[in-house]
This record gives structure tokens, C-alpha cells and sequence, in this order.
């Protein structure tokens, strides 16, 4: 019996079962006791999970609440001590309770969906096999939210703390996961025939995800919870939607515990003094404005390799949280482009180069990236400009036109 209790399986069907013995109005001193063995050795947290995995299923949230009168008697004590989370994971809308719910999420789609599909393409690569996996492997592709978050959000917490490697080690392999989904993804997209080295691609890039989702659990949350304050989950809670979300979207607004937060505080603060120019002179609010209408994305990084700034235009063509302010540029790029990165300011750091271009297609966009080093007056280098925009638009200018459109 002890083997019993002990099975979680176990212990959430006789918890449905008590839950419907007082709805059929059994006395709250009958349940007890069978309550009282069923937790035994059990965590709160677990006791709430399995609550929660109820209404889930679809059981009313008035019934589990049954239960309510059933924890005070066991417990002897306040009925929160039961349902307040204990760990912030267990916090409903903090930015670790939404990445773990993420990866639950990830892998409910590799069992149920993904895996399925590929199973069904391997025994017959039939048109409407190819393409049940093919629509997998493509919603598989939003798992980009929940890497991109982790490594602009999270990572530069821990490189400011002095924790590197993991940040660059895990980067890199986020990339080669996102590289495989892609790969599998045109090769069904234009399928010719090749089964096995699809099924293989497929069995590849499912097996890492499962274990980066293991390494997260298991090795990188656990140091989140060490390493980052309240105040540094706030940034990463702050900035979280600007990237999005894979499968989900977090399941409550998270309120910090502390007496001092103030939900005004994430506001930009306009100063209303003055920048003097050559040319002009402009308030704060007006140079911000200004820049942020420009139909360009514009980054500058110091002459000592760090973020310092960047515009906020409506349409950004690359992400860009507040967290990224004050982190090397070495840092802000996955470590397969790294020495890209070096590179470029080294050749401007020394003077072999004033620029360098870039251009690439993502979807429909036709993006231009530009990198200028900017110099003082006296030719010092103060750092580096990168300019990105969409010239797709453009290229499809023809002709003239002087007349003001309608």
C-alpha cells in the first residue's frame, strides 16, 4: 500500500475521489482521515499541483475548493499555508513559473504531435503525412520566444554576476537547435522523396530540444534562483512580452512581495532639460522622439564594447529588451558569430575600416545592416553605430513621382 501511496497517479485519483465524496455531502471529519494518509510525506507544493492538474482536466474550481476545509482540519493552521507558493517557479506570471510552464507546454507537443507525425510520415511519406509534419516541425520553430528570452533577458544577469560559460555554452546549442528545425523544416518544405534523412533530421532535433529542456530544469533554473534578485526579474519580467512567448502566455501579472515596488517605476523617466546642438537645440523628450521615428533601427556600442543605446521605433526589425543595456556586444550574439562581431571592431578600433555592410532576408523582409565606427573630432574612436532597415520597400521604387498620394 505504502508503494501506492507513494505514486503520484495514485494519490491524484483518490483526491478526485474525496473531492466527490463532499460534493455528495460527506462529513469533512469522514474525508480527514483518508486526506491525512494520502499527504503524508508530501509536499504542499505537490499537494497544490495536483489540485491544480484537476482543474486542468476540466473539474470545476468551486469543487477543489471543497478541499479547503479538509487542508485547515489536517493542518491545523491557515488554509494558505497550503496554496501560497512556496518557490518562485510556483509563482503564477514570474518569468521562472512562465519558462517552466513553457518547457511542460514544448513537451506535451514533442509526445502528443510531433513525434506522432513522425511516426505516421516514417510507416508512409504520403503527401498528407509530409505535410502533418511539416506543419509540426513549423509551429516547433516558436520555440525561438522561449530561446530568445533566455539568452537576452536572462544571460546577461549571470554574466553580470560572473557566471559566462553555461550562458555561452547553452547559446550555442539554442542555435543549433534552431539551425536543425530550420533544416528539417525546407527539406518537408520541398520534399523529394529522402524519408530516412528527414525521420532523421526530425529524431535529431527532437532529442535536443528534450534535452536542453532537461539542462534548463535540471542546471540552468536552479541557478536563476541563486543568482538573480527580485530587481533583476523585474527587468526580465519588464521585457519579457516585447519577444513573445512559445505556446503559452504567462497566466497572471506578477506583483513583487516587496513594500517599495512601484508598477510606475518601469516607465521611462523624460527629463525636461535641454541638448544643445551645433545646429539646434532640443529637449530630451524631443531628441527621443525624434529618434524613434526614424525609419531606421539604430544601436550604439561604446568605445568599450558595451550597449549604451538604442531606438525604440514601432516596427523594430530585431529585438532589442532594456536588458541589453550595459552588456558587451560580444555577448548580445550567439557564439557562431562572435568573431564576426570582433572583428569588425577591431578592424574599426584600429582604423582599417570605417564601415561594413550586411545584407539579409528574413521572410519577406530584405534587411540592410550597416556598421559605422564613429570617430570624434579628432578622429578618436568612440564606438560603433549599427543601422538596420528594410529595403524592400524600396527596391520596388520605379520611375518618379511629385504628386502627394490620395
Amino acid at each position: 500500500m505504502s508503494e501506492l501511496i507513494n505514486n503520484r497517479e495514485y494519490r491524484q485519483k483518490v483526491l478526485k475521489e474525496l473531492i466527490m465524496e463532499l460534493h455528495d455531502g460527506k462529513p469533512v471529519d469522514e474525508v480527514k482521515e483518508r486526506f491525512a494518509k494520502l499527504i503524508e510525506g508530501v509536499s504542499v507544493s505537490e499537494i497544490s499541483e495536483m489540485e491544480q492538474n484537476l482543474i486542468m482536466e476540466g473539474m470545476p474550481i468551486e469543487e477543489v475548493q471543497r478541499l479547503c476545509d479538509v487542508h485547515a482540519a489536517v493542518f491545523k493552521g491557515s488554509i494558505e499555508d497550503i496554496h501560497k507558493p512556496v518557490h518562485i517557479e510556483e509563482i503564477p506570471g514570474h518569468p521562472m513559473h512562465t519558462f517552466k510552464w513553457e518547457n511542460r507546454e514544448i513537451g506535451k507537443k514533442l509526445e502528443s504531435q510531433v513525434e506522432p507525425a513522425l511516426v505516421a510520415f516514417k510507416d508512409s511519406d504520403s503527401p498528407e503525412n509530409v505535410n502533418g509534419l511539416l506543419e509540426n516541425i513549423g509551429e516547433l520553430l516558436e520555440i525561438d520566444k522561449h530561446y530568445s528570452r533566455k539568452e537576452n533577458l536572462v544571460f546577461p544577469h549571470l554574466e553580470n554576476a560572473g557566471i559566462t560559460a553555461p550562458p555561452q555554452v547553452m547559446w550555442g546549442v539554442d542555435d543549433e537547435i534552431r539551425n536543425r528545425l530550420k533544416e528539417a523544416h525546407a527539406l518537408l518544405n520541398d520534399y523529394k522523396g529522402n524519408k530516412e534523412e528527414v525521420a532523421q533530421k526530425v529524431e535529431r532535433v527532437v532529442g535536443d530540444i528534450k534535452e536542453m529542456i532537461f539542462k534548463e530544469e535540471n542546471i540552468l533554473f536552479p541557478l536563476l534562483v541563486d543568482t538573480l534578485t527580485e530587481d533583476e526579474w523585474l527587468t526580465v519580467y519588464r521585457d519579457s512580452d516585447e519577444i513573445g512567448y512559445t505556446f503559452i502566455a504567462p497566466r497572471a501579472k506578477w506583483i513583487p512581495e516587496r513594500a517599495d515596488y512601484d508598477e510606475g517605476s518601469s516607465q521611462p523617466h523624460v527629463e525636461s532639460d535641454v541638448v544643445r546642438f551645433d545646429s539646434g537645440v532640443l529637449t530630451v523628450h524631443e531628441v527621443e522622439t525624434l529618434l524613434n521615428h526614424l525609419p531606421i533601427d539604430i544601436t550604439f556600442v561604446d568605445k568599450e564594447d558595451r550597449v549604451k543605446y538604442f531606438s525604440q521605433s514601432s516596427e523594430r526589425i530585431f529585438a532589442r529588451p532594456k536588458s541589453v543595456i550595459g552588456r558587451t556586444v560580444q555577448n548580445c550574439h550567439p557564439p557562431a558569430s562572435m568573431h564576426v562581431v570582433n572583428q569588425i571592431v577591431e578592424d574599426f578600433k584600429s582604423g582599417a575600416k570605417d564601415h561594413e555592410d550586411f545584407w539579409i532576408r528574413m521572410g519577406e523582409k530584405y534587411v540592410l545592416i550597416r556598421y559605422f565606427a564613429v570617430r570624434d573630432e579628432n578622429g578618436e574612436y568612440m564606438g560603433t553605430m549599427e543601422v538596420s532597415q528594410d529595403i524592400a520597400p524600396l527596391q520596388k521604387i520605379q520611375g518618379e513621382r511629385r504628386l502627394l498620394s490620395e
